[in-house]
């Protein structure tokens, strides 16, 4: 499901980019409070380069360049804080379809409606037409969505995620 903008602006105005807590559902807000809390690994509410670096430590990145974590606080217009780091993630976000509309896409090669695609069809079409995704890209498509026994792959999962940025839970 895409972000709730238009009810929510109607109901509160057409805030723009002042309520960046609108463009989000409340589980969705919840879950990147949780992750603005591990990042900012001295509790202080503002992500820092130190955060970014400890925090990148932790996953195992160690000896990230200082080039490269500047970079990245620079992507925000001044100091990271929770609203900030939201409004981040809404502009990345803005541009993206919604789910039904990448479905819709997914099932043009999905002739009689399974829900799956094989592995390697995504494979060939990821790997030989325009933007082609590398050897280590597909690696991790497939730890992220391993195929079933059979070679098939989930791609309605795959849509949830890039939507939503999270796994569905099995209902």
């Amino acid at each position: 499901m895409a972000p709730k903008k238009a009810k929510k602006r109607q109901q509160q105005g057409e805030g723009g980019s002042s309520n960046v807590f609108s463009m989000f559902e409340q589980s969705q807000i919840q879950e990147y409070k949780e992750a603005f809390t591990i990042i900012d690994q001295n509790r202080d509410g503002i992500i820092s380069k130190d955060d970014l670096r400890d925090v990148l430590a932790t996953m195992g990145q160690l000896n990230v360049k200082n080039e490269e974590l500047e970079a990245m606080i620079k992507e925000a217009s001044g100091p990271i804080n929770f609203t900030v780091f939201l409004t981040m993630f809404g502009e990345k976000l803005k541009g993206a379809d919604p789910e039904d509309v990448i479905v819709s896409a997914f099932k043009v090669l999905d002739p009689e409606a399974t829900g799956f695609i094989k592995k390697e069809l995504i494979e060939e079409l990821l790997t030989t037409q325009c933007d082609r995704f590398t050897a280590e890209e597909m690696s991790n498509l497939w730890a992220a969505f391993p195929p079933d026994v059979a070679g098939n792959v989930d791609y309605k999962q795959i849509c949830y995620v890039i939507t939503h940025g999270e796994e569905k839970e099995d209902e």
